[in-house]
């Protein structure tokens, strides 16, 4: 099988791309386009191998637990839409640093049982970043 029988068949796999992370659909439009080098080479057929057997799983956004995203740069956890980086920006060393800040607010907006939102995220976070969890009376 050739490297565009196996971009097609990932492609097919997986929602026409839409369930890949943007890296990977850049692996594969470089791999169609004969781009890969022999790591990049090694890495799709490994992306291949992942999603033909099934064992495909977006990565973490920056290896953020719960924290992804996806081709239009909407940054998410847990599915839920969050903000919106653009690329390249959204891999930058800074985009790091504050992908970790939203996920440390998700989490305490979690704890606290506020819903996971961009409003509540971004603006409305200075509403609950000093809230407690609620205590409940006996």
């Amino acid at each position: 099988m050739n490297d565009c029988e196996m971009a097609i068949e990932i492609l097919r796999k997986t929602n026409d791309g839409n369930d890949l992370c943007p890296r990977h659909l850049w692996l594969i439009e470089n791999a169609v386009n004969g781009k890969l080098n022999d790591r990049g080479q090694e890495e799709f057929k490994e992306l291949y191998e992942k999603v033909i057997s099934g064992k495909y799983q977006r990565p973490y956004f920056h290896g953020i637990e719960h924290l992804t995203i996806n081709h239009q740069g909407m940054v998410c956890w847990k599915d839920k839409e969050i903000e919106n980086y653009s690329f390249p920006y959204a891999f930058s060393k800074e985009a790091q640093e504050a992908a970790r800040e939203l996920a440390e607010r998700c989490r305490h907006l979690e704890k606290i049982g506020v819903e996971i939102n961009s409003i509540n995220v971004i603006w409305h976070w200075s509403k609950y970043k000093d809230k407690k969890k609620a205590r409940r009376s006996k």
